[in-house]
């Protein structure tokens, strides 16, 4: 698409965010509301509106090349990233439920569940690559003198007697094969004289032979017409793929190409505009440099003479903390500048008795304050629900507001190459330039106010006490922030080699989450609404990891001012993809893996002290190079009721100690998740789990659509081929039960080198795969009720069953009020009668 197009994109986009802008501002400061379906509507409709809205502005942050554009739009998405977070965090409070199913809303909207998938921005892997090459190279480095190492350490010398051993395995090998090569040949050449017998002994005649030839052959023809016919008519149709569908079309090898343009031209523009900026702001200093710093003399010259007329002295000069001259002319008249000096002399006057009377008096009032807001908010609370606060929606209004100002009216008819505007980095860089030439005329007028005060006010002591007072605040606040670095001489290559040696920071696949297949749930809402608590769908479980783990991760701003999530869990049967979805979240966002598993950490750093030195470690490395990622599979054994006696050497639970104090040391700041897989969650002392586990997921065995689009999937990568002979519907309803890891493993039985060599000739069919999951164990419904029963017991599942009762008590009283309101009316009728 052109220029023109994307434009036209994103100005509807942001006719849709006005739109959106005007109905949400007002929610913010509407009253408090009491009906939970109204208010789950409105926060639903917003959420979707916003993920539309996302979506568009994602794919014009990738298309478009303008490099202020991108900036603008870049900012716009961190802003809408952040209100979805937040609105997500406002249902889940609502509804005491990770999961929502909105299908009805959806289908009033006429939108199809693809439309509200959460994209993954591009823009987290691309405007790092280069930091991501540097360090797979650094990883690759280091494990490959591992690997040289641990291979000069497994060489073994053999004694003679093993070595002949070996020679002469091997020789009855070789002269196994050349036998059985030879006994093949033999039977091929009986095979050979039995057909010739055969074809001796036929006593057909010639018109015979050739009808029957005739025969069979005709009906090969037919039977091929009819099935090429009947192909081609369900491709008509649409209810199958064409036979090109796996490959790439000429279209998508052309947009293949015009991808590659687009990102060498975005790369030269980004190129160019940096350049821009450092030119520009030269050319501004050079030209406007001169008479700036004239206009800010005469200003500061100015003040001093005002206030010299007013209060018979000159004032004093504002501290480089306070912004310097900039804070006498940040938006304050003449007047109130000297009303400010006024109150500053009466303060020094007042003596130090009434000075405290003062403060008491202002304590009290703010505690009579705090108590009339504690009652206001208590009866706000009772009185209904409220929405919170939104820290994005400033940023979101921002850059809608740049974006009505400078771009919706700008023409660019003239820039068809969509270059920077020269212009508009001028006006930036004028500021900058008189920031840094007001720094220079402060300490120049600095010195002249002192020259000026030694000759006619004589006045020193003033200054000098508040310079002392400053610099002893200064000490007190740097002695606060230090705190002990048991690594403070080590470079951080080190401990990244350290790490990578003690297999505690190890390599993720790569895994997109797009690869965990799953269909949406299409009958949540209908379920919910008869009471019946529906299964999370994959589809769910796929939103919720790119809502709470790739979105926070991959943005800065969004992870500073969303809700943060420390620590997630991710709890099923084995094979359902839990470390596929940890792996997934550090291909998606470029984050560093660390595995501080039991099973991983047992037998290194013993003693209390090399614990704490390997979480040092761990999290030092994975502050300074976030996003990261801390993975505890098995994360049951770290919080066991009680440890088995063949785990007990291992010490599973040495982290479950010092674990709540590593959550408190993950700050908005630190991009940094700790995800746990657990398979056993029950064996979890369930207190201490839960609190170490800020977000808890239970993912389900995949229903009867996603084990359908699981096995379309799994089959062709592993080089099958779909026919109509395989019976996908039936293969799918037959195979409930069985894991995504299941069908992987029956699969790959299935599908090896010599039956995919067979696929022309002999078809897939479904009888295929049911031999190899015989010999597998399914998750049964007894294994599925006990992992729902113990998400209950959970904080969430808790509220959610603690609210669900008191539904049901409110709609009992109702149901009792009616009742004895037909009573009473047909007793007064009987008395009438």
């Amino acid at each position: 698409m052109s220029n023109r197009t994307y434009n036209k994109m994103w100005v509807e986009t942001h006719e849709a965010l006005h739109y959106l802008l005007k109905q949400e501002i007002p929610a913010q400061v509407a009253k408090p509301q009491t009906d939970r379906v109204m208010i789950f509507q409105m926060l639903i409709t917003f959420y979707i509106k916003y993920v539309q809205i996302f979506r568009s502005m994602e794919a014009l942050y990738d298309q478009i090349v303008h490099p202020q554009k991108r900036r603008v739009i870049h900012h716009v998405l961190d802003g809408i990233i952040g209100r979805i977070l937040e609105l997500k965090n406002e249902m889940v409070k609502l509804e005491f439920s990770e999961f929502h199913y909105y299908d009805d809303v959806l289908q009033d909207l006429k939108l199809t569940p693809e439309d509200l998938e959460i994209p993954i921005p591009r823009y987290f892997l691309k405007d790092k690559l280069k930091v991501l090459k540097d360090r797979e190279n650094i990883l690759a480095r280091i494990l490959s003198q591992n690997l040289v190492e641990v291979e000069k350490k497994s060489i073994k010398i053999l004694t003679l007697e093993e070595a002949i051993q070996i020679l002469q395995i091997s020789e009855r090998a070789r002269q196994g094969r050349l036998r059985a090569k030879f006994m093949l040949e033999i039977r091929m050449e009986e095979e050979k004289e039995r057909l010739a017998k055969y074809r001796k002994s036929s006593t057909l005649a010639p018109e015979m032979a050739a009808t029957c030839i005739q025969k069979i052959w005709r009906g090969y023809v037919e039977r091929k017409i009819t099935k090429k016919e009947r192909a081609e008519e369900m491709i008509f149709l649409e209810m199958a793929p064409p036979p090109n569908f796996q490959k790439p079309s000429p279209a998508q090898l052309q947009a293949q190409k015009i991808a590659l343009q687009r990102n060498m031209v975005q790369e030269a523009h980004e190129v160019e505009y940096q350049q821009a900026l450092i030119t520009i702001k030269e050319q501004v200093r050079a030209v406007e440099g001169q008479d700036i710093q004239e206009t800010l003399q005469d200003q500061i010259r100015q003040w001093f003479v005002e206030c010299r007329n007013t209060t018979g002295r000159f004032p004093d000069y504002p501290d480089i903390e306070k912004g310097g001259s900039a804070a006498i002319f940040a938006s304050k008249t003449p007047k109130e500048l000297l009303q400010e000096l006024a109150a500053q002399e009466e303060k020094k006057k007042k003596p130090k008795d009434e000075e405290k009377k003062e403060k008491k008096g202002k304590m009290e009032e703010k505690k009579k304050k705090k108590t009339k807001k504690g009652k206001a908010d208590k009866e706000a609370e009772e009185e209904g629900w409220k929405m919170a606060r939104s820290l994005f929606l400033p940023t979101v209004t921002e850059g809608q507001s740049t974006y009505e100002a400078i771009w919706q009216n700008r023409d660019e008819l003239m820039n068809f190459s969509q270059k920077h505007v020269a212009e508009l980095i001028k006006e930036d860089k004028r500021k900058e330039v008189e920031e840094e030439i007001r720094v220079q005329v402060d300490e120049l007028m600095r010195q002249e106010l002192k020259n000026l005060k030694l000759q006619v006010d004589r006045d020193k002591s003033t200054k000098k006490k508040g310079k002392k007072s400053g610099k002893k605040k200064k000490g007190k606040k740097e002695k606060k922030k230090k705190g002990k670095d048991l690594t403070a001489n080590r470079t951080i290559d080190s401990l990244y080699e350290e790490l990578v040696r003690e297999h505690l920071l190890i390599r993720s696949k790569n895994v997109r989450l797009s690869d965990f297949k799953g269909e949406y749930n299409y009958l949540g809402t209908t379920l919910r609404q008869t009471d019946i608590e529906p299964m999370p769908s994959l589809s769910d479980v796929r939103q919720l990891i790119a809502l709470y783990g790739i979105l926070p991760l991959g943005s800065q701003a969004v992870h500073e001012k969303a809700p943060l999530v420390k620590s997630l869990l991710l709890a099923g049967p084995s094979g359902v993809g839990k470390e596929m979805l940890v792996h997934a979240l550090c291909t998606e966002t470029g984050a560093n893996l660390f595995n501080l598993s039991p099973q991983n950490i047992a037998g290194k750093y013993p003693g209390k002290i090399g614990l704490q030195m390997m979480i040092h470690l761990v999290f030092k490395v994975a502050r300074l190079l976030q996003p990261s990622v801390v993975w505890i599979d098995n994360a049951e054994k770290t919080f066991y009721k009680k440890v088995p006696k063949v785990e007990k050497g291992l010490e599973p639970k040495r982290l479950k100690k010092s674990f709540p104090g590593i959550l408190k040391s993950i700050k908005a700041e630190d991009r940094v998740l700790i995800v746990g897989t657990t398979q056993r969650p029950f064996d979890a002392e369930l207190k201490s789990f839960c609190r170490g586990f800020q977000k808890i997921m239970l993912i389900p065995r995949p229903d009867y659509t996603s084990r359908f689009v699981l096995w379309q999937s799994i089959i062709q990568q592993n080089g099958g081929i779909l026919t109509s002979s395989l019976d996908l519907s039936s293969l799918a309803k037959v195979t409930d039960g069985y894991t995504q890891g299941h069908l992987s493993q029956a699969t790959k039985y299935v599908l090896t080198e010599q039956r995919i060599k067979q696929l022309h000739t002999k078809p897939l069919t479904a009888v295929e795969f049911i031999t190899p999951l015989t010999k597998q164990d399914p998750v049964y419904q007894e294994e599925e009720e006990s992992f729902k029963n113990w998400y209950a017991k959970t904080p969430l599942g808790k509220k959610r069953a603690k609210a669900a009762k008191e539904l049901e008590n409110e709609e009992g009283k109702e149901k009792g009020k009616k009742g004895k309101n037909g009573k009473e009316g047909k007793k007064k009728g009987k008395k009438r009668k």
